[in-house]
């Protein structure tokens, strides 16, 4: 194993595979996209096989670009269940993003084929979903497997949502910084103006007058 691997590897022996042991059908949730100035807070659900172990699943954020992707269609075929929810930034903006961040894992977790009979979550933040008990953990998806699953496919969905929205919105370079808070990204918003994407509830520029005052 080349040494990227190898930390990846050591790292995810660590990991467990949910938070309640004897739960059936434990899902782990995850959103990606909570800091970002433009497009949808993204979240996913996976519940994984008991017993199911692979030597490199970890926290999305721990992985490259292309081990996220490989390990994708991994998680979808393996998994007992996944779903992928995207809450847009017009809710963004009318609810905030921490509640838009729950609705989405929300939204996820009801598009699930099997219904969960526990929930582990990342993060600190959650609110009662279908009567099913949960448990937050911070720093969740470097912790539990199933919440790190979904926290790959939450990561690469939005990625690729980005991606698409990018070629309709070129010059923001959404390709390459997924609508985050980049030296690019802001300085684009200030020479193009904002997009029906941005989330106006958001400090886009340092200094929101420049947005405006002209």
């Amino acid at each position: 194993l080349d040494k990227e691997c190898e930390a990846v590897y050591k790292c995810s022996k660590r990991m467990k595979l949910q938070h309640k042991i004897d739960a059936l059908f434990e899902a782990g949730t995850d959103e990606a996209g909570r800091g970002c100035l433009c497009g949808p807070v993204t979240a996913a659900a996976v519940i994984l096989p008991l017993n199911y172990t692979h030597p490199t699943l970890n926290d999305s954020k721990q992985l490259s670009a292309k081990q996220r992707n490989e390990l994708r269609p991994i998680i979808q075929k393996e998994a007992i269940a996944w779903a992928v929810a995207h809450v847009g930034p017009e809710e963004i903006d009318e609810i905030n993003i921490l509640n838009a961040s729950i609705l989405a894992m929300h939204r996820s977790i009801k598009k699930l084929k099997q219904k969960p009979d526990f929930i582990a979550v990342d993060g600190n933040r959650f609110k009662p979903v279908q009567n099913i008990p949960y448990h937050c953990q911070v720093k969740g998806d470097a912790t539990y497997l199933n919440i790190a699953a979904a926290s790959i496919l939450a990561k690469t969905y939005r990625d690729e949502y980005m991606e698409k929205l990018a070629l309709d919105f070129p010059g923001y370079a959404w390709e390459k910084n997924a609508g985050y808070p980049t030296k690019e990204h802001r300085n684009a918003i200030r020479k193009l103006g904002v997009t029906p994407h941005h989330r106006m509830s958001f400090q886009l520029l340092p200094s929101q007058l420049n947005l405006f005052d002209t």
